[in-house]
Protein backbone atom coordinates (compact mmCIF):
# COMPACT_ATOMS: atom_id res chain seq x y z
CA UNK A 1 0.00 0.00 0.00
CA UNK A 2 2.77 2.29 0.00
CA UNK A 3 2.41 5.31 -2.51
CA UNK A 4 2.14 8.93 -3.04
CA UNK A 5 -1.38 10.45 -2.65
CA UNK A 6 -2.32 13.84 -4.41
CA UNK A 7 -4.92 15.92 -3.81
CA UNK A 8 -6.09 19.35 -5.06
CA UNK A 9 -9.00 21.81 -4.37
CA UNK A 10 -9.20 23.79 -7.93
CA UNK A 11 -11.02 27.47 -7.89
CA UNK A 12 -12.73 29.84 -10.28
CA UNK A 13 -11.69 27.46 -13.39
CA UNK A 14 -10.95 29.39 -16.51
CA UNK A 15 -11.03 26.33 -18.61
CA UNK A 16 -13.93 25.43 -21.16
CA UNK A 17 -16.89 25.10 -19.38
CA UNK A 18 -17.93 22.01 -20.83
CA UNK A 19 -15.31 20.61 -19.66
CA UNK A 20 -16.96 20.78 -15.60
CA UNK A 21 -20.07 19.52 -17.59
CA UNK A 22 -19.80 17.16 -20.63
CA UNK A 23 -18.82 13.25 -19.04
CA UNK A 24 -17.27 12.37 -22.22
CA UNK A 25 -15.51 15.04 -22.68
CA UNK A 26 -14.20 14.82 -18.99
CA UNK A 27 -13.48 11.30 -19.42
CA UNK A 28 -11.36 11.56 -23.10
CA UNK A 29 -9.28 13.93 -21.04
CA UNK A 30 -8.42 12.27 -18.23
CA UNK A 31 -8.04 8.71 -20.45
CA UNK A 32 -5.32 11.04 -22.22
CA UNK A 33 -3.86 12.28 -19.51
CA UNK A 34 -2.92 8.88 -17.83
CA UNK A 35 -1.83 7.57 -20.88
CA UNK A 36 0.62 10.70 -21.09
CA UNK A 37 1.84 9.90 -17.66
CA UNK A 38 2.30 6.11 -18.50
CA UNK A 39 -0.48 4.81 -16.03
CA UNK A 40 -2.45 1.92 -16.70
CA UNK A 41 -6.25 2.04 -17.18
CA UNK A 42 -8.19 -0.95 -15.81
CA UNK A 43 -11.93 0.56 -16.12
CA UNK A 44 -13.51 3.81 -15.47
CA UNK A 45 -17.30 5.33 -14.94
CA UNK A 46 -18.01 8.78 -15.70
CA UNK A 47 -21.35 10.10 -14.48
CA UNK A 48 -23.30 13.60 -15.42
CA UNK A 49 -25.72 14.62 -12.67
CA UNK A 50 -29.13 16.26 -14.37
CA UNK A 51 -29.64 20.30 -13.94
CA UNK A 52 -30.91 21.57 -10.23
CA UNK A 53 -32.92 25.26 -10.38
CA UNK A 54 -31.20 26.34 -13.85
CA UNK A 55 -27.62 25.51 -13.02
CA UNK A 56 -25.98 22.47 -14.86
CA UNK A 57 -25.06 19.55 -13.12
CA UNK A 58 -21.36 18.47 -12.48
CA UNK A 59 -19.62 15.35 -13.53
CA UNK A 60 -18.31 12.51 -11.01
CA UNK A 61 -15.55 10.24 -12.49
CA UNK A 62 -13.08 7.57 -11.55
CA UNK A 63 -10.22 6.15 -13.64
CA UNK A 64 -8.92 2.69 -11.69
CA UNK A 65 -5.52 2.30 -12.53
CA UNK A 66 -3.54 -0.79 -12.13
CA UNK A 67 -0.89 1.31 -10.09
CA UNK A 68 -4.65 2.70 -8.56
CA UNK A 69 -7.07 5.40 -8.98
CA UNK A 70 -8.16 8.75 -10.58
CA UNK A 71 -10.80 10.48 -9.17
CA UNK A 72 -12.53 13.85 -10.07
CA UNK A 73 -15.77 15.69 -8.81
CA UNK A 74 -16.95 19.60 -11.26
CA UNK A 75 -18.79 22.16 -9.99
CA UNK A 76 -19.96 24.12 -12.55
CA UNK A 77 -22.06 26.48 -10.59
CA UNK A 78 -18.76 27.65 -9.09
CA UNK A 79 -16.00 26.81 -11.21
CA UNK A 80 -14.65 24.34 -9.01
CA UNK A 81 -13.12 20.60 -9.41
CA UNK A 82 -11.62 18.45 -6.65
CA UNK A 83 -9.04 16.18 -7.52
CA UNK A 84 -7.48 12.89 -5.98
CA UNK A 85 -4.88 10.84 -8.16
CA UNK A 86 -3.01 7.80 -5.87
CA UNK A 87 -0.61 5.72 -7.00
CA UNK A 88 0.97 2.40 -5.04
CA UNK A 89 4.90 2.07 -5.72
CA UNK A 90 4.86 -1.89 -5.00
CA UNK A 91 6.51 -2.91 -7.78
CA UNK A 92 7.94 0.07 -9.16
CA UNK A 93 8.22 4.13 -8.09
CA UNK A 94 5.39 5.77 -9.92
CA UNK A 95 5.26 8.70 -7.99
CA UNK A 96 6.70 10.86 -10.77
CA UNK A 97 3.95 9.50 -12.99
CA UNK A 98 1.63 10.87 -10.62
CA UNK A 99 2.99 14.20 -10.40
CA UNK A 100 2.47 14.20 -13.99
CA UNK A 101 -0.59 13.39 -13.93
CA UNK A 102 -1.96 15.99 -11.38
CA UNK A 103 0.51 18.72 -13.74
CA UNK A 104 -1.86 17.82 -16.89
CA UNK A 105 -5.44 18.04 -14.93
CA UNK A 106 -4.27 21.63 -13.43
CA UNK A 107 -2.99 22.86 -16.39
CA UNK A 108 -6.51 21.92 -18.38
CA UNK A 109 -8.68 23.51 -15.26
CA UNK A 110 -6.46 26.69 -15.74
CA UNK A 111 -7.69 27.38 -11.91
CA UNK A 112 -7.22 31.07 -10.63
CA UNK A 113 -6.59 29.58 -7.14
CA UNK A 114 -5.88 25.99 -6.01
CA UNK A 115 -4.79 24.05 -3.01
CA UNK A 116 -2.50 20.89 -2.85
CA UNK A 117 -1.74 18.26 -0.87
CA UNK A 118 1.18 15.81 -1.21
CA UNK A 119 0.77 12.32 1.38
CA UNK A 120 3.36 9.65 1.82
CA UNK A 121 0.86 6.47 2.31
CA UNK A 122 2.17 3.48 3.93
CA UNK A 123 5.24 2.05 4.24
CA UNK A 124 7.64 -0.36 2.26
CA UNK A 125 8.59 -1.74 5.31
CA UNK A 126 5.63 -1.93 7.58
CA UNK A 127 6.65 -3.81 10.52
CA UNK A 128 9.81 -1.49 10.97
CA UNK A 129 7.98 1.45 9.73
CA UNK A 130 10.79 2.23 7.47
CA UNK A 131 10.94 5.02 4.79
CA UNK A 132 8.00 6.62 7.60
CA UNK A 133 8.12 11.03 6.95
CA UNK A 134 8.41 12.39 10.69
CA UNK A 135 6.99 16.06 10.57
CA UNK A 136 7.57 18.03 13.04
CA UNK A 137 5.51 21.48 12.81
CA UNK A 138 7.26 24.87 13.78
CA UNK A 139 4.15 26.70 14.22
CA UNK A 140 0.44 26.52 13.01
CA UNK A 141 1.47 27.42 9.35
CA UNK A 142 5.05 25.49 8.93
CA UNK A 143 6.74 22.04 9.27
CA UNK A 144 9.58 20.18 7.95
CA UNK A 145 10.52 16.33 8.20
CA UNK A 146 12.67 13.25 7.51
CA UNK A 147 12.66 9.64 7.02
CA UNK A 148 12.79 7.19 9.16
CA UNK A 149 14.76 3.89 8.46
CA UNK A 150 13.11 2.11 11.42
CA UNK A 151 11.05 2.87 13.90
CA UNK A 152 12.80 1.74 16.98
CA UNK A 153 10.62 1.85 20.25
CA UNK A 154 7.64 3.51 20.99
CA UNK A 155 5.62 4.54 24.19
CA UNK A 156 4.07 6.56 26.40
CA UNK A 157 5.08 7.24 30.01
CA UNK A 158 3.45 9.13 32.66
CA UNK A 159 4.31 12.48 30.83
CA UNK A 160 4.85 12.38 27.18
CA UNK A 161 4.93 9.95 24.33
CA UNK A 162 8.70 9.08 23.27
CA UNK A 163 9.67 7.84 19.96
CA UNK A 164 13.29 6.54 19.30
CA UNK A 165 14.18 6.26 15.11
CA UNK A 166 16.82 4.85 12.91
CA UNK A 167 16.99 7.72 10.39
CA UNK A 168 19.33 7.81 7.03
CA UNK A 169 20.31 11.67 7.97
CA UNK A 170 20.99 11.73 11.77
CA UNK A 171 21.40 8.13 13.03
CA UNK A 172 19.13 7.26 15.98
CA UNK A 173 16.28 10.25 16.47
CA UNK A 174 14.68 11.13 19.71
CA UNK A 175 11.49 13.09 20.00
CA UNK A 176 9.05 13.86 22.65
CA UNK A 177 5.10 14.68 21.69
CA UNK A 178 5.81 14.90 18.14
CA UNK A 179 9.11 16.94 19.12
CA UNK A 180 12.62 16.22 17.78
CA UNK A 181 14.92 16.43 21.01
CA UNK A 182 18.15 14.79 19.58
CA UNK A 183 19.94 12.57 17.26
CA UNK A 184 23.10 10.99 16.86
CA UNK A 185 24.82 12.63 14.59
CA UNK A 186 24.12 16.81 14.93
CA UNK A 187 23.44 16.88 18.51
CA UNK A 188 26.61 19.18 18.97
CA UNK A 189 25.27 21.71 16.84
CA UNK A 190 23.00 22.34 20.38
CA UNK A 191 24.79 21.01 23.28
CA UNK A 192 28.22 22.59 22.75
CA UNK A 193 26.68 25.95 22.49
CA UNK A 194 24.32 25.50 24.87
CA UNK A 195 27.58 24.86 27.79
CA UNK A 196 30.68 26.00 26.21
CA UNK A 197 30.09 29.50 25.91
CA UNK A 198 28.84 29.75 29.45
CA UNK A 199 31.38 27.38 30.97
CA UNK A 200 34.58 28.68 29.11
CA UNK A 201 33.15 32.28 30.44
CA UNK A 202 33.24 31.18 34.02
CA UNK A 203 37.36 31.19 35.15
CA UNK A 204 36.43 27.72 37.33
CA UNK A 205 32.88 26.09 37.35
CA UNK A 206 32.97 23.44 40.13
CA UNK A 207 29.29 22.77 40.40
CA UNK A 208 26.70 22.25 37.75
CA UNK A 209 23.17 21.60 37.85
CA UNK A 210 21.02 20.17 34.53
CA UNK A 211 16.95 20.44 34.92
CA UNK A 212 16.08 18.05 31.69
CA UNK A 213 18.83 16.99 30.15
CA UNK A 214 18.02 13.40 29.82
CA UNK A 215 19.34 12.45 26.79
CA UNK A 216 22.65 13.00 28.69
CA UNK A 217 23.96 15.31 26.03
CA UNK A 218 24.63 18.12 28.04
CA UNK A 219 26.47 16.68 31.02
CA UNK A 220 28.70 14.96 28.73
CA UNK A 221 30.03 18.64 27.47
CA UNK A 222 30.34 19.71 31.09
CA UNK A 223 32.78 16.98 31.99
CA UNK A 224 35.11 18.11 29.50
CA UNK A 225 35.86 21.10 32.19
CA UNK A 226 38.27 19.40 34.52
CA UNK A 227 37.29 21.70 37.29
CA UNK A 228 33.75 20.51 37.79
CA UNK A 229 33.51 18.68 41.10
CA UNK A 230 29.82 17.33 40.46
CA UNK A 231 27.22 17.53 38.00
CA UNK A 232 23.03 16.89 39.42
CA UNK A 233 21.05 16.41 36.66
CA UNK A 234 16.94 16.20 37.74
CA UNK A 235 15.17 14.94 34.92
CA UNK A 236 11.18 14.68 35.12
CA UNK A 237 11.06 11.42 32.86
CA UNK A 238 12.53 8.35 34.35
CA UNK A 239 11.91 6.70 30.65
CA UNK A 240 13.92 9.15 28.90
CA UNK A 241 17.16 8.08 30.87
CA UNK A 242 16.68 4.18 30.04
CA UNK A 243 15.81 5.38 26.49
CA UNK A 244 19.21 7.75 26.67
CA UNK A 245 21.29 4.43 27.77
CA UNK A 246 19.22 2.25 25.51
CA UNK A 247 19.57 3.94 22.39
CA UNK A 248 21.98 7.17 23.08
CA UNK A 249 24.91 6.13 23.63
CA UNK A 250 26.78 7.81 21.30
CA UNK A 251 25.56 11.34 22.48
CA UNK A 252 25.99 10.99 26.16
CA UNK A 253 29.11 9.16 25.72
CA UNK A 254 28.23 6.80 29.51
CA UNK A 255 28.03 10.21 31.22
CA UNK A 256 25.38 8.20 33.59
CA UNK A 257 27.84 6.53 35.34
CA UNK A 258 30.84 9.42 36.08
CA UNK A 259 31.24 9.61 39.48
CA UNK A 260 31.23 13.16 39.59
CA UNK A 261 27.18 12.83 38.14
CA UNK A 262 24.22 12.68 40.53
CA UNK A 263 20.93 11.59 38.89
CA UNK A 264 17.49 12.59 40.61
CA UNK A 265 14.44 11.45 38.24
CA UNK A 266 12.34 14.87 40.26
CA UNK A 267 10.54 17.69 38.56
CA UNK A 268 13.16 20.15 38.53
CA UNK A 269 11.05 22.82 39.57
CA UNK A 270 10.54 21.29 42.97
CA UNK A 271 14.19 19.84 43.15
CA UNK A 272 15.32 23.51 42.53
CA UNK A 273 12.61 25.28 45.36
CA UNK A 274 13.54 22.66 47.73
CA UNK A 275 17.61 22.33 47.46
CA UNK A 276 19.53 24.85 49.47
CA UNK A 277 22.65 24.19 47.43
CA UNK A 278 24.10 26.56 44.91
CA UNK A 279 25.73 25.89 41.48
CA UNK A 280 28.10 27.75 39.03
CA UNK A 281 26.06 26.77 36.16
CA UNK A 282 22.29 26.07 35.68
CA UNK A 283 21.43 24.76 32.51
CA UNK A 284 17.75 24.46 31.24
CA UNK A 285 18.21 21.61 28.86
CA UNK A 286 14.04 21.35 28.03
CA UNK A 287 11.33 20.75 25.72
CA UNK A 288 9.50 23.80 24.95
CA UNK A 289 7.52 26.22 27.18
CA UNK A 290 4.05 24.48 25.91
CA UNK A 291 5.43 21.04 27.61
CA UNK A 292 5.33 19.46 30.80
CA UNK A 293 8.29 22.38 31.41
CA UNK A 294 6.15 24.91 31.31
CA UNK A 295 6.74 25.80 34.92
CA UNK A 296 10.50 26.28 34.36
CA UNK A 297 10.17 29.29 31.61
CA UNK A 298 8.29 31.18 34.00
CA UNK A 299 9.94 34.24 35.39
CA UNK A 300 8.75 33.04 39.03
CA UNK A 301 11.41 30.25 37.89
CA UNK A 302 13.98 32.73 36.83
CA UNK A 303 14.06 34.49 39.90
CA UNK A 304 14.24 31.12 41.98
CA UNK A 305 17.27 29.93 39.42
CA UNK A 306 19.14 33.16 40.19
CA UNK A 307 19.18 32.90 43.86
CA UNK A 308 20.40 29.52 43.33
CA UNK A 309 23.58 30.55 41.26
CA UNK A 310 26.80 30.82 43.57
CA UNK A 311 28.81 34.68 42.42
CA UNK A 312 29.44 34.55 39.04
CA UNK A 313 27.86 32.15 38.09
CA UNK A 314 25.47 31.65 34.73
CA UNK A 315 22.32 29.92 33.49
CA UNK A 316 22.17 28.58 29.96
CA UNK A 317 19.00 27.68 28.26
CA UNK A 318 17.54 27.72 25.07
CA UNK A 319 14.94 30.63 23.71
CA UNK A 320 13.38 28.86 20.42
CA UNK A 321 13.50 29.64 17.05
CA UNK A 322 13.02 33.71 16.32
CA UNK A 323 11.79 33.15 13.09
CA UNK A 324 8.89 30.78 14.01
CA UNK A 325 8.32 31.51 17.71
CA UNK A 326 8.98 35.29 17.68
CA UNK A 327 6.73 35.93 20.61
CA UNK A 328 7.65 33.30 22.60
CA UNK A 329 11.03 34.60 21.73
CA UNK A 330 10.72 37.63 22.96
CA UNK A 331 8.39 37.01 25.69
CA UNK A 332 11.21 34.67 27.61
CA UNK A 333 14.15 38.16 26.91
CA UNK A 334 11.58 40.15 28.72
CA UNK A 335 11.39 37.90 31.72
CA UNK A 336 15.03 37.18 32.18
CA UNK A 337 16.17 40.75 31.58
CA UNK A 338 13.46 41.22 34.66
CA UNK A 339 15.14 38.97 36.65
CA UNK A 340 18.79 38.96 35.49
CA UNK A 341 21.32 41.92 35.29
CA UNK A 342 23.48 40.11 32.08
CA UNK A 343 21.74 38.63 29.40
CA UNK A 344 22.59 37.65 26.23
CA UNK A 345 20.92 35.81 23.64
CA UNK A 346 22.94 33.97 21.10
CA UNK A 347 22.00 32.46 17.98
CA UNK A 348 22.70 29.68 15.56
CA UNK A 349 21.38 26.81 12.79
CA UNK A 350 20.23 23.45 14.36
CA UNK A 351 19.56 20.96 11.47
CA UNK A 352 17.80 18.18 13.96
CA UNK A 353 15.06 21.34 14.24
CA UNK A 354 14.98 22.41 10.69
CA UNK A 355 15.46 26.60 11.97
CA UNK A 356 17.60 28.96 12.98
CA UNK A 357 17.27 28.98 16.61
CA UNK A 358 18.09 31.41 19.70
CA UNK A 359 19.65 30.35 22.97
CA UNK A 360 20.77 32.51 25.90
CA UNK A 361 23.19 33.30 28.90
CA UNK A 362 22.62 34.64 31.99
CA UNK A 363 23.86 35.63 35.26
CA UNK A 364 24.09 38.22 37.66
CA UNK A 365 27.21 39.64 36.79
CA UNK A 366 29.17 37.28 34.15
CA UNK A 367 29.00 38.55 30.41
CA UNK A 368 29.97 35.88 28.40
CA UNK A 369 30.40 38.62 25.77
CA UNK A 370 33.53 40.40 27.18
CA UNK A 371 35.54 37.48 27.16
CA UNK A 372 38.13 37.49 23.89
CA UNK A 373 39.25 35.27 21.85
CA UNK A 374 42.45 34.68 22.59
CA UNK A 375 40.64 34.49 26.69
CA UNK A 376 39.11 31.01 25.02
CA UNK A 377 41.56 29.94 23.25
CA UNK A 378 43.76 29.62 26.22
CA UNK A 379 40.58 28.05 28.24
CA UNK A 380 40.27 25.35 25.37
CA UNK A 381 43.91 24.46 25.75
CA UNK A 382 44.50 24.77 29.77
CA UNK A 383 41.34 22.82 30.07
CA UNK A 384 42.72 20.48 27.49
CA UNK A 385 39.21 20.35 25.64
CA UNK A 386 39.94 19.38 22.08
CA UNK A 387 36.72 17.02 21.26
CA UNK A 388 34.78 19.44 19.67
CA UNK A 389 32.70 19.71 16.98
CA UNK A 390 30.91 22.87 16.44
CA UNK A 391 32.41 25.17 19.76
CA UNK A 392 35.41 27.06 18.76
CA UNK A 393 37.49 30.39 20.26
CA UNK A 394 36.86 31.91 17.06
CA UNK A 395 33.02 31.74 17.10
CA UNK A 396 32.50 32.11 20.71
CA UNK A 397 31.83 35.79 19.68
CA UNK A 398 30.04 35.06 16.60
CA UNK A 399 27.36 33.22 18.35
CA UNK A 400 26.32 36.67 20.24
CA UNK A 401 26.76 38.31 17.19
CA UNK A 402 22.89 38.41 16.32
CA UNK A 403 20.84 39.08 12.88
CA UNK A 404 19.62 42.55 12.94
CA UNK A 405 15.95 41.22 12.92
CA UNK A 406 17.04 39.49 15.80
CA UNK A 407 18.73 42.23 17.45
CA UNK A 408 15.44 44.33 17.24
CA UNK A 409 13.09 41.24 18.66
CA UNK A 410 15.04 41.13 22.47
CA UNK A 411 15.50 44.97 22.32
Amino acid sequence: MQGLHLTADLYQCRCDPALLVDADRLARWCRESVADAQLTIVDEKFFAFPSYQGQPGGVTGAVLLAESHLAIHTWPEQNSVTLDVYVCNFSTDNSAKAERLMQSLLIAFVPTQQSTNRLLRGSADPINCADELMLEWLNPHSAFGYKASRRLETLRSPFQRIEVFETPQFGKLFRLDGHYMTSERDEFFYHEPLIHPAALAHPEPRRALVLGGGDGGSTEELLKHPSIESVTIAELDAEVIRIARTHLTSVHRGAFDDARVNLKITDGYKFLHDSADHFDLIILDLTDPDTPANRLYSREFFELASARLSPGGALSLHLGSPVFAPDRVQALVQDLRAVFCEVHPLGLYIPLYGAYWGMAVVSNSLNPRKVSQETIAAALVQRRIADLNYYNAPLHQALFALPTFFQRLVE
